[in-house]
């Protein structure tokens, strides 16, 4: 099984007996509008993460091999998903999109394409995903180029105690996409690198490696394989470059029919040597050469300000001194903990308002703290609509008892991921899997579902 202890998801062993695990379905425990439909399209998937429809009308999805290890791209053809690529993946898979007849798989520090006749080519490796958050699903612009995004190896700049990776990758570190001037913040831990040793204390400073502290005048020169970032690259993977940065975890991208790119981008935790609180996710329209905020704003504004202090901790400050630009204030936000991930716009009036944004609330995995309250409490697990005339966030779907149904075992949403409309002008919903009743960090293998929204 897997978890995710620090933001990434790793294996994790479970006593329950996976091999009979059986989801509990049943659409009405959804509330939705009087006007809408929805019920079960396809079940028994293996983690599913991405999916798409070909210019042909045929549905692709991809399992991410979070609880099976062996990532795969799925094809529905004759009422089935048959296997089209399997073997030849780093677990996780995050996202697919699709052109001329070629997949763009996104995978843990690679991109590849799987051709027509199944060989798979890799065109972009040796991101750095070794941290907490990987690269994300591909796009493909009108200008036929590749953009994905790329996540942050830390929370907030700062490799901790909450990262556990560290034993693997000891010099895994952040790096930013321009140059910075760093100021003179160490934070200390105990060593976790000495196993049943005496407690010696190290430093870390921002945008370091784990126990390299930070001098006084510190500074960063920016990468094109940056943390936290939007790149972009030809359809063959040449020429990459940084699109924009300063994100956390950019998890999903979009284009527009105006050819706008938009992304949903992760907000802090409240964890490791810098805990930030009270941080939204953000759906942000992007902008070429601009830096976005993190790790020293969020929602637009400085985490410097009172908000964002943890209950009992310290207040946040700034680990850049030049900051690039003023950020950017984002299109719309959403509540702590909701997980926003893969979104798409309506473009039939008959569904709803014309242009509008329909996106997945994964919810949080982070495990609950003794006296903390619930993670995914009011946020999560659901369908939002966003007003691209407003910016206004609304819940279209979600289900009847506010919690995921692992929790209250209903038959409704547990892990929406993906949503995209088809060529029947219906939407379908992809819902990774379910988690073990109590515990969001720990996911049951074919428990995925596709659920089937019409009008």
């Amino acid at each position: 099984m897997y978890q995710k202890p620090n933001g990434r998801l790793k294996l994790k062993a479970c006593n329950q007996n996976i091999e009979e695990a059986v989801r509990y379905l049943n659409p009405s425990d959804i509330q939705i509008s009087e006007e809408y439909t929805i019920e079960v399209f396809a079940q028994n998937l293996d983690s599913p993460v991405s999916m798409l429809f070909t210019e042909a009308g045929d549905m692709i999805v991809a399992e991410s091999g979070l609880t099976s290890g062996n990532p795969r791209v799925l094809q529905l053809i004759n009422g089935r998903f048959e296997v089209i690529a399997d073997d030849a993946f780093n677990s996780p898979i995050t996202g697919i999109s699709y052109l001329n007849s070629n997949i763009y798989v996104s995978h843990r520090g690679v991109v590849s394409i799987v051709k027509p006749d199944g060989t798979k080519q890799n065109i972009i490796a040796g991101l750095p995903s070794n941290g907490d958050y990987y690269n994300s699903g591909v796009e493909i612009g009108s200008d036929n180029k590749i953009y994905f995004g790329q996540g942050t190896a830390t929370n907030s700049g700062v490799v901790g105690l909450d990262n556990d990776w560290v034993f693997d990758f000891p010099l895994t570190c952040d790096y930013p996409g321009d140059y910075i001037m760093l100021f003179e913040q160490n934070f200390a831990t105990y060593n976790m690198l000495i196993l049943g040793g005496a407690k010696e204390v190290v430093y870390t400073g921002a945008f370091s490696a784990y126990g390299v502290p930070n001098g006084p005048y510190e500074v960063r020169k920016g990468v094109v394989k940056a943390s936290g970032s939007i790149l972009r690259a030809n359809l063959d993977g040449s020429d990459l470059e940084i699109y924009a940065w300063g994100f956390r975890k950019p998890s999903y991208m979009k284009f527009d029919e105006t050819n706008r790119l938009f992304a949903s981008n992760n907000g802090y935790d409240v964890r490791g040597s810098r805990p930030i609180a009270n941080a939204r996710d953000e759906f942000f329209l992007v902008s070429p050469g601009l830096w976005y905020g993190w790790p020293d704003y969020s929602g637009g504004e400085p985490v410097t300000l009172s908000k964002f202090t943890p209950e009992g901790g310290v207040q946040p400050k700034f680990l850049i001194k030049n900051h690039p630009n003023l950020p950017p204030k984002p299109y719309a936000t959403f509540p702590a903990n909701s997980g926003i991930m893969g979104f798409d716009f309506n473009y039939n009036s008959n569904f709803g308002p014309y242009g509008d944004v329909y996106i997945a609330e994964f919810g949080s995995t982070l495990p609950r703290e003794n006296g903390a309250a619930i993670p995914y409490m009011g946020s999560g697990h659901r369908i939002s609509k966003i007003d691209m005339n407003t910016g206004a966030v609304s819940t279209f779907a979600i289900n009847k008892s506010g919690f995921p149904a692992s929790m209250t075992l209903e038959g409704g949403f547990e892990r929406p991921s993906d949503v995209v409309f088809g060529p029947d002008g219906a939407m379908y919903v992809l819902d990774l899997g379910s988690n073990v009743r109590n515990e969001p960090d720990v996911f049951l293998p074919n428990t995925g579902v596709i659920w089937r929204i019409s009008k």
